[in-house]
């Protein structure tokens, strides 16, 4: 009867330290996971880096255009760039050029490393989807990990105390000297152990509920009394078949290898594209300016001795002639860049013919990494039907184990009753009531283990079917 007024003690005391804090579901658990967890950002930044190399190599079928312009001041000898002349002055330079290329043809490269890209951000996004999942089933352990290190605490401090009562009735009739000492002795020996045992049981509490808040990673610490779960204890409906048949469909890691072999396939194809010869068009615009540049306009004539002559009737005579004069004027900048305008335009073909066998080696590296990518898959077939199998047949067991050991824990609660009657009564032996508590207690912690080791494989076969969705 005390032994039973203690556990309604404990039960209450619970009950009150849920009611005064928060409580958090393994939903909520999950949600602050999504939200912080760095192993899932991670991923997702891994995830927006394939997006852009996607966007990159999409944006590389788009034609070229580039321009280029400078200014600047030369002092000494230089060629003037109006009259590629040599001048030996100070003069102002500029040149702008605005610049095409497009590759026509290339053997499909551009198009190939476009598809490969497509499916790498693919099996990217993909594997984030993988990364939440094992996140969501590492919470999940972890949660039920802190459940059940809390029950057997909670066992544990109830057998601790429901030790301690016998120890106190004893000492009364040790100090009566109307009692056994070696039973008195005995149960004080039965105290350090349990004292022992709830030591090792808040440790391990510990423990579980540090791992649940690293996963976590929330600047909020999620105390073990906060948790709550619904546990529906009900035989599994599917088979490891039908688990498997769907986890081929619908688990994202599947779906990532294969596009990940399927993106290997591509660059293949984009290595082959060096043995085929590329073409491309372009096309030039240009101009140019120079503080040397002048307009020369014609201002008059006037009559001038060339330092020529002539004999006429044995008399020198000068020859002269008219000359044309002129006037210098610069040429404004704006004129310059308008008046040396000059255009280009035309195709380049580019013929691999020998180089060094690395188009060959090339191909054959990116056939590897193709039969890396298909072992990968292959791998992860086997290793998810052997993960399957395993979590089905460990669920089962546990299911069944849960089962007996309601049976047991009825059993030995009976047997403790009649055992603690028979004690306090000096029918029977210390021996024979710490034996019969101990196995009581001991089925105890053995069933919760089983409820919660029953759920959580129930729970990761979920995980496998659903993809994650029934978690």
């Amino acid at each position: 009867m005390k032994y039973r007024i203690l556990i309604g003690l404990v039960l209450f005391g619970s009950t009150h330290i849920f009611a005064q804090s928060k409580t958090y579901t393994l939903e909520d658990c999950l949600k602050i996971a999504f939200k912080n967890n760095l192993d899932l950002e991670a991923a997702q930044l891994t995830y927006e880096t394939a997006s852009v190399n996607y966007k990159q190599n999409r944006n590389a079928l788009l034609p070229s255009i580039n321009g280029d312009y400078n200014l600047g001041i030369s002092r000494g000898r230089s060629i003037d760039p109006f009259t590629n002349d040599f001048v030996n002055e100070e003069l102002t330079f500029s040149n702008a050029r605005l610049g095409l290329d497009a590759v026509v043809f290339n053997g499909f490269r551009l198009l190939n490393s476009l598809k490969q890209s497509k499916l790498n951000r693919a099996a990217s996004e993909m594997e984030t989807a993988e990364a939440k999942q094992n996140l969501a089933i590492n919470v999940t352990l972890a949660f039920l990990q802190v459940l059940n290190a809390r029950d057997v605490v909670s066992l544990t401090a109830t057998r601790l105390e429901s030790t301690n009562e016998q120890v106190k009735r004893l000492e009364t009739l040790f100090a009566e000297e109307t009692g056994n000492p070696a039973e008195f002795r005995d149960l004080q020996g039965q105290i350090s152990n349990d004292e022992a045992a709830l030591i090792l049981a808040r440790n391990n509490l510990k423990t579980a509920t540090l791992n649940l808040n690293q996963l976590l990673n929330t600047s909020e610490k999620i105390e073990a009394s906060q948790l709550d779960i619904l546990i529906n204890f009900q035989p599994y409906e599917a088979s490891v078949q039908e688990v498997f048949a769907s986890a081929q469909e619908n688990f994202p890691t599947f779906k990532a290898r294969s596009l990940r072999v399927q993106a290997a396939q591509k660059g293949v194809a984009v290595a082959r594209a060096q043995y085929i010869p590329e073409i491309n068009v372009f096309a030039n615009l240009g101009t140019n300016y120079s503080s040397a540049a002048r307009l020369f306009t014609e201002s008059g004539t006037a009559i001038q001795e060339t330092g020529d002559f002539v004999n006429l009737d044995n008399q020198t005579i000068p020859v002269l002639t008219n000359q044309t004069s002129f006037t210098a004027e610069e040429i404004t900048y704006r004129d310059q860049f308008d008046n040396n305008l000059n255009s280009v335009m035309g195709v380049a073909v580019s013929v691999p013919i020998f180089n060094g066998f690395r188009a060959k080696n090339n191909i054959a590296l990116e056939k590897i990494k193709k039969q890396e990518a298909q072992v990968a898959l292959e791998r992860t077939e086997i290793e998810i039907k052997q993960a399957i199998e395993q979590s089905y047949n460990t669920m089962q067991a546990a299911y069944d184990r849960y089962n007996v050991l309601e049976k047991q824990v009825a059993a030995y609660a009976e047997s403790f009753r009649i055992n603690e009657i028979r004690f306090e009564n000096g029918v029977s032996t210390s021996v024979e009531y710490i034996a019969s508590k101990n196995n009581l207690e001991n089925a105890q912690v053995s069933l919760a283990t089983a409820k919660y080791e029953y759920e959580l494989q129930v729970r990761i076969l979920n995980y496998y079917q659903t993809a994650g969705v029934a978690i």
